[in-house]
C-alpha cells in the first residue's frame, strides 16, 4: 500500500468509528461511545503519522504520543482533551481501570470538543 492509500485507510476508519461513537453516546452507551471517540481520533492521528513519516504508524494508542509523532502542535485545550480521551481508551480495554461513568452532559461536552479537534485534524491532512 502506498502512503496515499494508507492515509485513506486510516481516514475511512476514523469516519466509521466517529459514526459509531456518536450513535452509542446518543443511545446512552457512554463508556463505549467515548472509547470509539478515542479510536476515531487515534486513526486520524495515525493518518497524519503516515503523511509525515511515509511509514506505517506505531501500534500505540496514546493520542498525545501520536500527535508528537505526526509533528502536530495542538493548543493546551486540545492536548487536555487528548489526555482525557486516553483514559477512555484504557477503560475500554481494562475493566480494572473503570472510574465513575461520565454523565450525559460530560459525554456531550467531550463529543463537541473532540469534533472540533477532529475537524482541525482532517483539514490538515
Amino acid at each position: 500500500m502506498n502512503t496515499t492509500n494508507k492515509i485513506d485507510y486510516w481516514r475511512t476508519g476514523s469516519d466509521e468509528d466517529w459514526e459509531v461513537a456518536v450513535d452509542l453516546i446518543q443511545r446512552g452507551k457512554l463508556r463505549h461511545g467515548l472509547f470509539f471517540l478515542h479510536l476515531s481520533l487515534e486513526k486520524i492521528l495515525k493518518a497524519h503519522v503516515c503523511r509525515v513519516t511515509e511509514e506505517d504508524p506505531p501500534k500505540i494508542h496514546n493520542l498525545l504520543r501520536l500527535m508528537q509523532r505526526a509533528n502536530l502542535a495542538l493548543d493546551v485545550q486540545q492536548s487536555k482533551l487528548l489526555a482525557e480521551l486516553n483514559s477512555y481508551c484504557l477503560e475500554g480495554r481494562y475493566a480494572t481501570e473503570l472510574g465513575p461513568p461520565p454523565s450525559p452532559e460530560e459525554a456531550a461536552r467531550t463529543v463537541r470538543q473532540a469534533e472540533e479537534v477532529r475537524t482541525w485534524l482532517i483539514r490538515r491532512l
